[in-house]
């Protein structure tokens, strides 16, 4: 961080006052020196709003904060698959961020949803890494073009709200390299992050705020990233040994606990100093890095942020389904038609989760008020049940069957309480409570013509699909969502958003189940059994049935995709495949679609998904026009991690390249022949028999070892080649002894 020069070197600190600097002031803010005039700094909550604490800043809690921009959450935001628009929601986050003085926004979070049921998904972009990292870059490169902070968060394997700042995460190495790291991986080689804060958790029992793999050899060495490694609040557990492992702040402040435990183990030799120098410079940098926006903090607009919080909120919406009722779809709804809304959401909107996220908003729109404005008359509304499930359900129903019974359409606002979802704790179930579910079957029965809203953080299961010819999901759309709404509706905006994540018909059905969110047997773990069979990837390859799929989400036109064609060029670590398809707009309106690259590698040697996103593009068209969509792989897109040789490896051999329009639509494919890299095992007495045989290098050696020795029996052939080389040594099958075996190994390893 050359360019971000200090005028305090850390050479000029004492022990004592470096081991300060790398503890939080307090809840909020970095230490302050001032005997070397270094003023603090203030890191707050984010990611889809400033979460600025009004209180004095010392206080725990979740205190009133200063209004803000409640932008749609990381679900809604990842459902729209817009980088470009989600880095504009960066710009207007990091302006709102500046205008109040603060230096770092703690957000986004691109925790891959491991499963539905994890309370804090609303706050996370997909169950796709590929996905979860170009959203996460998109708002961290918007955030830091204001010249505040982000904060990627958080690091690694936090997939679970239960136990959460002790659990530790049981995780193969194949398995975090393919689903948990990518995405802080794209977001940091592609727009380092000013900060990176680190989990509560434990990965294989180390806690991830002192695991020196974490946070050194893979972050640092290997990602190069150059700013500052924060902890969760509270997260450091050894002050010492997260300095050691490569943390370089602990928040909050702990009234001088952990300096003087950092001063301590300085003084016996447990930590180095030259560690303790690394994070004090590292926080210095970053102090320095954030007074240009603290002496010209400028202002925000935010009357033209709810207008784009309005556009991202539509852009994010989902339209699962819009089956034709009477020949025509309800949605948009025609001109002229009789409404009415039931749902005490529609009044009472919920529109942003709970917990450390939850933004003071500018203002709030609701559907019901947003409805009557654009069509400039009343809109018959029912309530229908009451968001607690109270005793008045029973007349709400009947009310809301008496004023559906009287319109040609009736829109049904479903959800989830506040009460179901939240940083904190994990759901139970995938279910929408049951007094929504009983109004939505008391209108139906009076008028079959019904439209449900969703406004949900995490996904719900529909066994009550049939009721509605026409869903749309909005997940938690920010302050204007209501406003938002009421465009999709009406037609005057598309529902512009895909799924981020697959909606199953049923908990048992999706990959963690049984291993969510611990082990019985092992308190204080979870298993990741499933592997890299997370999400979409459980579901296709698996051939199981789904409520909708990845990626899925209709509009108010129509596409069609051309014959994909895809051009190889390079080899290994150095080839590209160039895919091209040509879509058009066969509707009558203007609209976009998300044109999604999957690589299929069907005769790989370890088991891989039946398909993986690498790849996509939403193009906006006008009815009739066509485009050419360029979509190009690098060698990491056809990659999998190498359980043996520890790398990513291109296999060579023929791979599937497939475009649609969901994991599930696929509109065509295309097979390409790709020149691989040498995927050899380093050959040892534990090596089999077999492995020896096709090395380049130990197969001859191994084959003229053995035309020397005693014939082999044919029988026993196939047995012995799946012996390791020891064990023949040990049996003095093939004349192999402990000797000639150990010469055979040198001469293997020598020859390289």
């Amino acid at each position: 961080m050359a360019s971000h020069e200090t005028t305090t070197p850390v050479a000029d600190l004492t022990l004592e006052e470096k081991a300060a600097l790398v503890s939080g002031r307090d809840f909020w803010r970095t230490a302050q020196l001032e005997g070397h005039g270094l003023g603090s700094i203030m890191l707050t909550d984010g990611p889809h709003g400033l979460r600025k604490q009004v209180a004095d800043p010392d206080r725990i809690g979740l205190e009133a904060a200063v209004p803000a921009t409640c932008f749609p959450t990381a679900a809604t935001l990842g459902s729209t698959w817009d980088v470009d628009l989600v880095r504009r929601v960066g710009e207007a986050l990091g302006a709102q961020t500046r205008a109040n003085q603060v230096s770092v926004l703690l957000g986004p979070g691109v925790n891959i949803k491991r499963s539905p049921l994890c309370g804090r998904n609303f706050e996370y972009v997909s169950e796709d890494p590929y996905l979860s990292g170009r959203i996460g870059a998109g708002l961290v490169a918007g955030i830091q073009s204001a010249g505040v902070g982000a904060s990627l968060k958080h690091f690694a394997a936090n997939n679970q709200e239960t136990d959460r700042m002790r659990v530790s995460a049981e995780v193969d190495e194949r398995t975090l390299r393919e689903i948990y790291l990518p995405a802080f991986e794209h977001v940091v080689t592609t727009t380092q992050p000013w900060t990176v804060m680190c989990s509560y958790n434990r990965i294989n029992g180390v806690h991830a705020s002192r695991d020196p793999w974490l946070l050194t050899t893979v972050l640092r060495e290997e990602w190069g990233l150059e700013g500052l490694v924060v902890s969760d609040w509270g997260a450091v557990v050894d002050a010492p040994d997260s300095v050691a492992a490569g943390l370089d702040l602990e928040m909050p402040g702990t009234a001088g606990r952990s300096a003087a435990a950092i001063v301590a183990a300085v003084r016996s030799g447990r930590l180095a100093e030259a560690d303790l120098d690394t994070a004090a410079t590292r926080v210095l940098a970053l102090v320095a890095r954030a007074q240009p926006a603290l002496a010209e903090p400028g202002t925000a607009d935010l009357d033209a942020h709810h207008v784009l919080a309005r556009e991202a909120a539509a852009a994010g919406s989902v339209l699962l389904a819009n089956t034709p009722v009477d020949g025509a779809p309800l949605l948009p709804l025609a001109p002229g038609a009789r409404l009415a809304v039931v749902g005490e959401l529609a009044r009472s909107p919920r529109y942003q989760g709970a917990g450390s996220s939850q933004v003071t908003p500018t203002q709030v729109d609701d559907l019901l008020t947003a409805l009557g404005e654009r069509l400039g008359a009343h809109v018959p509304f029912a309530p229908g049940y009451t968001v607690d499930g109270g005793d008045a359900d029973a007349a709400l129903r009947e009310d809301a069957a008496r004023v559906a019974s009287g319109a040609d359409v009736v829109v049904v606002f479903l959800g989830l309480p506040a009460a179901a979802e939240s940083e904190g704790f994990d759901r139970t179930h995938l279910d929408l409570p049951a007094n929504q579910v009983a109004a939505l079957e008391a209108v139906a029965a009076a008028n079959p013509r019904v439209v449900v809203v969703l406004a949900n953080g995490g996904v719900v299961t529909m066994p009550w699909a049939h009721h509605a010819p026409a869903i749309l999901e909005t997940w938690l759309g920010g302050q204007a969502a209501g406003s938002a709404i009421a465009d999709v509706l009406l037609g005057l905006r598309e529902p512009g958003g895909r799924l981020a994540e697959t909606i199953p018909h049923r908990l048992v059905d999706t990959p963690s189940f049984g291993a969510f969110p611990g082990d019985p047997g092992r308190p204080g773990t979870v298993r990741y059994g499933e592997g890299v069979l997370v999400g979409y990837r459980w579901y296709d390859t698996r051939e199981m049935d789904v409520a909708f799929p990845f990626g899925h989400g209709l509009g108010y036109t129509r596409f069609e995709f051309a014959s994909p064609t895809a051009t190889v060029t390079g080899a290994g670590r150095d080839v590209e495949v160039r895919v091209a398809v040509r879509v058009t707009n066969t509707g009558t309106r203007t609209g976009s679609e998300v044109v999604q690259v999957y690589v299929a590698d069907p005769e790989s040697q370890v088991t891989r998904p039946t398909r993986e996103l690498k790849g996509f593009a939403k193009v906006r068209l006008e009815p009739g026009e066509s485009r050419e969509v360029t979509v190009t792989l690098g060698a990491r897109d056809l990659s999998y991690w190498h359980p043996g040789l520890r790398r990513w490896v291109v296999e060579g051999g023929a791979f599937r390249i497939e475009v649609g329009a969901s994991s599930r639509d696929l509109r065509g494919s295309v097979e390409v022949q790709v020149d691989g890299e040498p995927l050899w095992l380093p050959l040892d007495e534990d090596s089999t028999l077999g492995e020896w045989r096709v090395h380049p290098v130990g197969g001859p050696l191994v084959e003229r070892a053995l035309a020397a020795g005693p014939a082999v029996d044919a029988g026993l052939a196939a047995m012995i080649d799946e012996m390791p080389m020891r064990l023949l040594a040990s049996f003095g099958i093939g004349g192999f002894d402990p000797q000639s075996l150990a010469a055979l190994v040198a001469e293997a390893q020598a020859a390289g």
